[in-house]
């Protein structure tokens, strides 16, 4: 009558150890698993982050696209974009754009620390936050990353900012911005495409006056109009034209012998 008990407990016995033993075997393949995941998506997400300091020496030659173009060719939105070197374009064009957007563009290193400090100090005051991206950091997010403001990517976007400065010589830059610059409500990237759209002639017949155009509407082609502009776009390009002949533009182009 004991024996019986006995025997029955120890099965009990063996069947519990044989749980927790297939219970810790169990749990080992699940952490294994989920290491082997974690794994993965960490060498996944190295490799998207260094793709484009890969990317950036490629692109000395050629004509690249950016992000959102690509984005737009996949979405089946229209997209026009004609090249055009910038030997090729009226010297008005370059120089309006720097005026506009980076005026010192030919003596930081892709970022512009004291504009840069300067905003941080207005959203700290609660003033209303400016531009402070210089072109090349453009030029890091229209080719590699998107559109709007995000603490994330412009924590990408700086680094990223200091290797395509380092690695592409400045009239390059200047050339790859100017070709993947959105210019027209309906897909019009390029100062080339922007020009036909606006002016009906191309980005080398371009004036002072109409480069000042195309300048003033960068920040919103799809609000902004070159073709069609209000008081405000005309005004804009006025300051642009008489700041694209400032002594301190002239001296960088000058000084730099690369424009």
């Amino acid at each position: 009558m004991i024996l019986v008990p006995l025997f029955y407990l120890k099965f009990l016995s063996r069947i519990r150890r044989l749980r927790c033993r297939n219970f810790k075997q169990a749990a080992l393949a699940r952490k294994s698993l989920i290491l082997r995941i974690a794994r993965t998506l960490a060498l996944i997400l190295l490799a998207v982050l260094l793709l484009p300091y890969l990317l950036t020496p490629l692109y000395r030659t050629g004509h690249p696209t950016s992000a959102l173009m690509a984005w737009r060719y996949i979405t089946g939105a229209p997209v026009s974009r004609q090249w055009i070197d910038l030997a090729g374009m009226a010297t008005a064009m370059p120089r309006s754009v720097v005026a506009s957007e980076d005026a010192k563009f030919c003596t930081h290193r892709g970022v512009d620390w004291d504009a840069l400090r300067e905003v941080i100090d207005d959203a700290e005051d609660g003033e209303p936050s400016r531009g402070g991206s210089t072109i090349t950091q453009q030029v890091a997010k229209n080719l590699f990353l998107w559109p709007g403001r995000s603490v994330v990517r412009k924590a990408l976007e700086l680094p990223l900012a200091l290797w395509i400065d380092f690695v592409l010589p400045k009239p390059r830059i200047l050339e790859i911005y100017l070709n993947i610059a959105e210019l027209g409500p309906g897909g019009q990237f390029g100062v080339q495409t922007g020009s036909l759209y606006a002016f009906g002639h191309g980005a080398s017949m371009l004036t002072p006056r109409e480069a000042g155009l195309l300048a003033a509407i960068l920040p919103n082609p799809r609000l902004r109009s070159a073709r069609n502009p209000g008081p405000g776009i005309r005004r804009l390009a006025g300051i642009y034209v008489v700041r694209a002949q400032a002594a301190e533009l002239q001296r960088c182009w000058s000084e730099n012998r690369v424009f």
